[in-house]
């Protein structure tokens, strides 16, 4: 029985053409409809929508499906359905050679099923058809070509109507596949590329979640491993986070630290700079605008807040937000709903909210540049970032990972820093704090051509003031100086003892009476070391 039925589809071609005129009219009707469709628009998925619409209405055809070979997985899968509901259509899914479908795709010949209810090749995947309806309902399926390679199949159910009928039914929906197969050969391209971008955006994410990992930040020191602790136990939550610092601490490093080990990693970070946006753009920039709000705009553009979505919003420089957009941003943050500048829709919006500013915002507070209901709404949990200065001991750390980096980066076999360097690293005060030290090593590595980094690579300011530093060290009593470094042990070890002064004593191995005094005399406060108890 299949045997006779491949071979009656093979001749079909050679037969007596159509000789019913009304039969004809249909059919060339339906191939111009068909073509219209394809040519109407650019939308891919409704052409192929709107020809299965067209065989439904013009052919009699009951249910009808586009499925198209994914090469990367080796399965076919439903593009377009007529008669399916949208589970139906996830069901669809077969192997090469399974089923029908896979057999189409697999041999390139079409098969004709008289009655489904007599073929054990039909498997009815997607469960459409009703056991009782079997015996009445014809399959006919025929592949999609793009030359001699089969991409796809279009499949139709029809109620049996006489072999006849079938064969007719065969010879236009080949038509029909040869009219429609270069667009599904750029829809199957274009899930080839979507699925290359979706799996490239699966492995960028990875690769962030572990370039942010806490523990891949550089510093040793105490206050950098409490700023690494804090961030740890706050990116769990969806509190809003304030980094305060100086410019170049490394702010925006650790926003994306909270981000990529939250709940919200999958989601966007989506970065904000309020100081580099003029005061006429903010507002459009943060809430989007809608086409025709203003001159020049457009088309309707969404905003960050909107691009945020289910993610995290880095708002950097929050101190240089101008009053104006202050109020609608507190009302973002109490209500996480805004309008589109010129819109009158309120749009929801799921963001976790990370501000950062170097801005003394007590004193903008005072001054009335920066509003006090804002302050305390950003406030929720702050972390406050030392300058580069203060952390010494991660000079050194920091350097070498650059060294690493603009080395590899310009291919160059540079391996150390000398000691002289190393000095002159220590030694300067680092105004620009980490950036300025990123930028003062990749300048070394540029002009340093052996495989140590050494004093005359380094930049001429940092010579200069550390020249002039050694000058004022000479200058200095001996009595102050060792002053200066018993103060600055002290306070190492009240940061490591967490203002415990016992714990500080057995630590820099004295007793605590000495520690007592010594804390009174240089005016150090132990309570600014002891961690931030919550209240229940």
């Amino acid at each position: 029985m299949l045997a006779e039925t491949i071979n009656y589809k093979q001749d079909i071609f050679s037969q007596d053409p159509i000789k019913d005129p009304e039969k004809a009219i249909r059919e060339l009707t339906c191939l111009y409809e068909v073509t219209r469709a394809l040519s109407s628009t650019l939308d891919i998925k409704k052409a192929l929508r709107d020809i299965l619409d067209i065989l439904a209405h013009r052919a009699g055809m009951e249910r009808g499906t586009i499925t198209i070979f994914n090469p990367k997985t080796q399965e076919l899968q439903i593009e377009a359905a007529k008669g399916l509901t949208h589970k139906a259509k996830q069901r669809g899914r077969y192997k090469l050679g399974e089923g029908i479908t896979g057999t189409v795709v697999a041999t390139g010949e079409p098969i004709i099923v008289p009655r489904i209810s007599e073929d054990p090749r039909f498997l009815n995947k997607t469960r459409s058809r009703k056991e009782r309806d079997k015996d009445e309902l014809s399959f006919i399926c025929v592949p999609i070509k793009a030359g001699d390679v089969v991409i796809g199949a279009l499949s139709v159910d029809r109620k049996f109507s006489g072999e006849k009928g079938l064969e007719e039914d065969l010879r236009l929906l080949t038509i029909i596949s040869g009219l429609i197969a270069q667009s599904v050969k750029k829809l199957q391209e274009a899930n080839y590329e979507r699925e290359n971008l979706l799996e490239e955006n699966r492995q960028l994410k990875i690769a962030l979640k572990e370039r942010y990992s806490f523990g891949k930040l550089i510093g040793k020191s105490t206050r950098m491993q409490e700023v690494f602790e804090m961030a740890h136990r706050v990116s769990q939550s969806n509190a809003t986070v304030l980094l305060r610092g100086e410019s170049g601490t490394g702010k925006s490093m650790i926003a994306k630290a909270i981000h990529y080990n939250s709940p919200r990693a999958k989601g966007p970070f989506v970065t904000v700079n309020c100081s580099a946006l003029p005061e006429s753009l903010v507002e459009s920039e943060l809430f989007g605008h809608e086409r025709g709000a203003f001159t020049g705009a457009i088309q309707t553009k969404k905003g960050r807040f909107e691009q945020a979505h289910k993610g995290t919003i880095f708002l950097d420089e929050i101190g240089e937000l101008p009053h104006s957009v202050q109020v609608k941003l507190l009302n973002v943050i109490q209500d996480r709903e805004f309008q589109r500048v010129g819109g009158q829709k309120s749009i929801k919006c799921d963001v976790r909210i990370i501000a950062a500013t170097n801005k003394d915002l007590e004193r903008a507070l005072e001054q009335g540049q920066f509003r006090e209901d804002l302050y305390y709404r950003l406030n929720v949990f702050p972390i406050y970032i030392p300058p580069l200065r203060e952390r010494k001991t991660d000079i050194l750390l920091l350097a070498e990972h650059f060294l690493e980096k603009f080395a590899s980066e310009n291919n160059k076999k540079i391996k150390r820093i000398s000691t002289s360097a190393i000095d002159l690293l220590i030694q300067y005060h680092w105004p620009g704090n980490i950036r300025e030290l990123e930028n003062c090593i990749e300048r070394a590595v540029l002009i340093c051509d052996e495989d140590t980094i050494r004093s005359h690579h380094l930049p001429p300011t940092i010579m200069t003031l550390s020249s002039e530093q050694q000058r004022d060290k000479k200058n200095t009593s001996l009595k102050k100086r060792v002053e200066d470094f018993e103060k600055e042990l002290i306070l190492d070890a009240l940061r490591e003892a967490k203002g415990n002064q016992s714990k500080a004593a057995k630590i820099l191995g004295t007793t605590l009476r000495i520690i007592n005094y010594k804390v009174q005399k240089y005016g150090i406060d132990p309570s600014a070391f002891k961690p931030i108890r919550k209240e229940v």
